[in-house]
């Protein structure tokens, strides 16, 4: 039974179970996975230029033992525009996952937030308005590395142009030796160049989308030190928590993996080899295998 306001749709190349639905919340229309099921409830959440895919395949190794929810966020991939007056900062799209959670009523989540997601992870830490049972952040803005790395630090500079001319910039990203690049994705993902393609697809299709995501950079960089203060709040999370980064990561610095572990009173940290920042695309069976052992503890 589809709860109000909820709408399901073809699978789409989702994993196998996995079905898509949209909702509609305040700032427009939000499409999610969701693999259903009574089991403990996980809700994923992607960086820029990302959407729910970036986790399809953790949510094909735990959906049989969990509810994985994964939201695509207006944060550049999404396909349906948001309302013109929706408030697109960092901050305001932490709001939207929790009115998000509120709307399909989802409580005692584990929280799991790669690349930007780990930032929006952060925010609700001191927000307070997700029912969190446990967090996970996997690689991802922190402290003053925000927007993070070189790649970061291109794609916010991309955002002072007019969306228009953003659009024309971003026609090169279809040429995948420009994605390659380090101010693409390069130093995101070894493996998933297949994703970052589609991920593209609907800024260089739709002129809603690019004037939303030059919106979402703006904002970015309006608030450089947006991250420092999320950071002020870390020690309050009295629950388990778990950091995930990849050794190899060029984008979001290891030494910041230790420190979110350290500020968190119930916090440890997991390292990856053979990833760069998306752990999701790059090894998505060992982060779910890391979940799970997370997900047992008591």
């Amino acid at each position: 039974m589809e709860l109000a306001g909820t709408v399901a749709l073809e699978s789409n190349g989702s994993p196998q179970g996995i079905t898509r639905h949209e909702t509609e919340l305040s700032a427009g229309t939000i499409e999610y996975e969701d693999s259903g099921g009574e089991g403990p409830v996980i809700v994923l959440l992607h960086g820029l230029l990302m959407d729910a895919s970036l986790y399809d395949g953790v949510i094909a190794d735990l959906s049989a033992d969990y509810r994985c929810v994964a939201p695509t966020l207006p944060l550049g991939a999404h396909r349906h525009p948001m309302r013109a007056d929706a408030d697109l900062s960092l901050r305001g799209i932490a709001r939207l996952v929790a009115e998000f959670c509120d709307s399909l009523d989802l409580r005692d989540v584990t929280l799991v937030g790669n690349d930007t997601g780990g930032a929006l992870a952060q925010l609700l830490i001191g927000d307070e308005a997700v029912d969190m049972d446990r967090i996970v952040l996997v690689s991802c803005d922190a402290f003053d590395n925000y927007p993070p790395g070189l790649t970061g630090r291109a794609l916010v500079l991309t955002g002072k142009l007019s969306p228009a001319l953003f659009g024309l910039f971003m026609q090169q990203m279809r040429l995948r030796p420009l994605r390659r690049l380090p101010i693409a994705f390069g130093w995101l993902t070894k493996h998933g160049d297949a994703a970052t393609a589609r991920w593209m697809e609907p800024i260089l299709q739709q002129a809603e989308i690019r004037r939303d995501t030059v919106r979402v950079l703006r904002a970015v960089s309006a608030e450089p030190d947006l991250m420092l203060k999320a950071a002020e709040c870390l020690p309050g999370f009295d629950r388990p928590a778990l950091v995930v980064w990849a050794r190899e990561d060029r984008v979001m610095p290891p030494e910041h993996g230790r420190r979110l572990a350290e500020l968190l009173p119930h916090g440890r940290l997991v390292e990856v080899s053979d990833s760069y920042t998306l752990i999701p695309q790059d090894q998505p069976a060992r982060l779910a295998q890391i979940i799970r052992e997370f997900m047992r503890e008591p």
